[in-house]
């Protein structure tokens, strides 16, 4: 199944679980009907900001959305087989979701475009950042974090907050962590 399929089909899931018309999820996402109808056919192309209207107006991660569900004992994931989630500053590939508990863990691997920025008005749970080359600043669009390779910060990811690079491309890893609901 073609990641615009299988987002299509956990859209439609939960929004039918949560007994919601097309027309409900347009109205509490911000996103016109035609193209959650074309999202849920598997024909759509959405943007990062998209999936994050959509994870926000049904409450669930990102990953709920984007992943086909495996168990398996070892997972092995290639970054050529993962499709890349694109805005104009930031590419995202989500590598890995984890359930621990009462928690929710997504891994991706997160490529930042010098000279551009992204930002958001805020999700649930936390943002992990590990940069692993290039300088990046994130966080508070007022006060955001500086950092270099080898720097971490965790935030909450309710507030708004940016992305963008200090000077070149930026290579990180982005650890969403979420209340299990």
């Amino acid at each position: 199944m073609s990641a615009g399929q299988v987002l299509g089909a956990n859209i439609r899931a939960i929004r039918e679980q949560r007994g919601w018309s097309l027309s409900e999820l347009a109205r509490r996402s911000s996103i016109a009907k035609g193209t959650l109808s074309q999202l849920e056919s598997g024909s759509g192309n959405p943007t990062i900001e998209t999936v994050f209207s959509l994870s926000n107006a049904l409450d669930v991660p990102v990953s709920s959305l984007v992943t086909e569900r495996t168990p398996p004992d070892v997972l092995l994931v290639r970054a050529r087989d993962v499709e890349v989630l694109s805005s104009d500053a930031v590419d995202l590939r989500l590598m890995r979701r984890m359930d621990i508990g009462g928690t929710v863990l997504e891994i991706y691997d997160q490529r930042v475009r010098p000279g551009a920025r992204q930002t958001t008005e805020g999700h649930p749970g936390k943002e992990h950042v590990l940069v692993t080359s290039g300088h990046l600043r994130v966080g508070p669009p007022d006060q955001p974090y500086e950092l270099g390779p080898g720097d971490y910060v965790c935030f909450p990811g309710s507030t708004p907050h940016l992305y963008e690079t200090v000077e070149g491309e930026v290579s990180s890893v982005l650890v969403l962590e979420y209340p299990k609901h």
